[in-house]
């Protein structure tokens, strides 16, 4: 492979030249597979050459390039290089695609890109179809969002919007929950099916802009009582609970 084709690679690791070029890498072999029998746009996958039989039975369009595990290890930031990665065309989803009859969850300012996968992830376990974030939360297209999601960013409509506009339209037609160190306990509520649940940020919370949409606040109680205990819960495990909790 050519060296300036390397670099190229290379720099999709980089926030600014994937808006440039609208491509973000997919990398591992269940990711890839899942990205490849998908309708997102695939442009080109690349392998190693004992790879070559997963592609087996796959109609494909893309170009497929073997690479050698010398010139994999070049592209790709893991730790491990994976045997196969995708390069794949950006989706972009707007307010206009998020649906009224369903249930939605808003992450405000989420920033560790390990909590959004995981949190993507979670929601298709749970059966979400769509999240809502802050302009301000981690890209989407970040490798280690996309790696943690573990292809559940396929299944989803991310959309990223000023977070009080929406709201103020879902007022109206669902029920707005909030996640704070104080609120009702989440096992008590009756979630709705179109439900609105909004997590907020992993160090500051929900912002304040955002409270006046709240129509009421929920917790995950502790259960470590008379001790000293963890101050609080990780974004993503703190979403597991509260998701598990809504679809219960």
């Amino acid at each position: 492979m050519e060296k300036a084709k390397i670099s190229f690679l290379r720099q999709l690791h980089q926030k600014k030249f994937r808006s440039e070029s609208g491509l973000f890498l997919v990398e591992g072999v269940k990711s890839v597979l899942e990205t490849l029998r998908s309708d997102w746009d695939v442009q080109e996958v690349l392998l190693t050459d004992k790879m070559r039989p997963a592609l087996d039975g796959l109609t494909l369009s893309c170009t497929v390039s073997v690479v050698t595990d010398k010139e994999m290890e070049r592209i790709s930031m893991l730790t491990t290089p994976p045997e196969i990665m995708a390069l794949v065309a950006r989706k972009t989803f707007i307010a206009s695609d998020l649906r009224d009859d369903q249930s939605l969850l808003v992450l405000d300012d989420i920033r560790d890109p390990g909590n959004l996968g995981t949190i993507i992830r979670t929601a298709d376990w749970f059966g979400f179809e769509q999240i809502l974030c802050s302009p301000t939360c981690v890209e989407l297209t970040n490798p280690k969002v996309i790696q943690a999601t573990m292809g559940s960013f396929l299944r989803m409509r991310v959309v990223y919007e000023e977070l009080p506009t929406i709201l103020k339209q879902r007022q109206s037609q669902s029920t707005i929950y909030g996640t704070f160190m104080e609120g009702v306990p989440v096992q008590q509520i009756d979630f709705k099916g179109n439900d609105t649940l909004i997590i907020g940020n992993e160090a500051n919370g929900i912002s304040d802009a955002l409270k006046p949409f709240i129509q009421q606040k929920i917790s995950i109680p502790t259960y470590a009582v008379g001790r000293d205990k963890a101050e609080s819960l990780n974004a993503s495990i703190a979403t597991a609970i509260v998701l598990y909790e809504f679809k219960r």
